[in-house]
């Protein structure tokens, strides 16, 4: 059913075809060839982009590198409370695991610098253990045989960020690590862009009222940083900072100063919404903006950008792979130049998409072997 209406959502978009993963085509088979790709960490986003990169044509997954060992992380990767269980076939063979037909090689060491990278053939790597977040953290990686890393979060250095459908063309091939941002800065930039694009944006504050993560807790506990943050993360609605709104003045450097925001943390396990409350440059109506965002989702954005004018709720939208998904219905507008804009994201699934993305991207600039 979830599927179902993520398909509905692509539909309302574009009648035509209906929304994919961006730059994406129909799962590859096992005689498939494409990009040499790796993981290390096997927790949330590590598993779906796994999960993402088996299906995905362009994508060769070669190794992962965890804790954990190969029985549970087969494990893990077949059962998922949100998302299903895997739906192809998957075997343990020693330390490998056998996914569709296709053999993935597993290590296990906390240093990346003894992850043989080299020996197993990776080029371009998912740094998803949410430690390795600048340069010169994950340099080892490049040391033992990578030639790229991606963070699946945002960088805590100066190391470039792309979002995928907002700059992806700023990636050059001198660039050896980069962010895909956030999931909440992958939910927002690309209806920023749209609206910017259009009509300018003065100033505006973002929201998001964000799923539970696995980095809250479980019941009351102990939070030094963030006294609220400790608390139950299933028994309340908690109000938390995000850099995700200033992540997209570094992606859209025109809205430097222009916009930031907080979020909201929510008693639900997946899914989230951004609230965008903004000051126009140029006077519009909000029936103009939908039609707007649904040309951009239609068009140049497609597959990074989505529009509904159905009454849906948080639900629907898990499992759906568009980054932003613009909600008509739940907008409204004061004034020609303010406006409140709803935008829906899976920020499990949807930003591991981008991740995956962004990986076959910068593959393709670089123009990387395929094996």
């Amino acid at each position: 059913m979830m599927y179902q209406i993520c398909a509905l959502v692509a539909v309302i978009a574009s009648s035509a075809v209906a929304f994919s993963p961006a730059g994406r085509v129909a799962p590859k088979s096992s005689l498939s060839m494409g990009y040499a790709f790796g993981i290390n960490g096997f927790g949330r986003i590590g598993r779906l982009v796994a999960r993402i990169m088996i299906d995905d044509p362009n994508s060769n997954l070669l190794a992962i590198n965890t804790g954990a060992d190969a029985n549970y992380m087969a494990y893990q990767f077949k059962y998922d409370t949100i998302h299903g269980r895997w739906k192809g076939s998957l075997e343990v063979d020693g330390n490998d695991l056998v996914i569709n037909g296709q053999r993935v090689k597993t290590t296990h060491a906390r240093n990346p610098s003894e992850i043989p990278w080299k020996d197993l053939g990776v080029d371009y790597l998912c740094e998803s253990t949410g430690v390795f977040l600048t340069a010169e953290s994950a340099a080892p990686h490049v040391a033992a045989g990578v030639k790229k890393v991606i963070f699946s979060a945002p960088a805590k250095d100066k190391s470039p960020t792309i979002v995928m459908g907002v700059n992806q063309n700023e990636y050059t091939k001198d660039m050896t690590y980069v962010s895909c941002a956030s999931c909440t800065t992958n939910g927002l930039a690309p209806m920023v862009k749209a609206i910017n694009d259009a009509y300018g944006i003065e100033e505006a504050l973002m929201t998001t009222v964000h799923a539970m993560t696995s980095t809250q807790m479980v019941v009351d506990g102990s939070s030094k940083k963030d006294w609220r943050g400790g608390r139950g993360a299933s028994s309340n609605i908690i109000p938390s900072t995000t850099g995700a709104a200033k992540a997209v003045a570094a992606v859209i450097p025109a809205l430097k100063g222009k916009i930031t925001g907080m979020a909201f943390r929510v008693p639900t396990a997946d899914v989230s919404v951004v609230d965008l409350t903004c000051k126009l440059a140029k006077e519009t109506t909000y029936e103009e903006i939908c039609a707007e965002i649904q040309r951009r989702a239609n068009g140049d954005m497609k597959g990074f950008l989505g529009y509904t004018d159905e009454a849906l709720v948080s639900q629907d939208f898990v499992s759906c792979p568009i980054s932003s998904i613009f909600d008509a219905k739940a907008g409204i507008m004061l004034n020609p130049k303010f406006v409140k804009l709803v935008a829906w994201y899976d920020n499990e699934w949807g930003y591991s998409n981008r991740v995956v993305d962004l990986m076959v991207h910068m593959a393709k600039v670089d123009g990387a072997k395929v094996i």
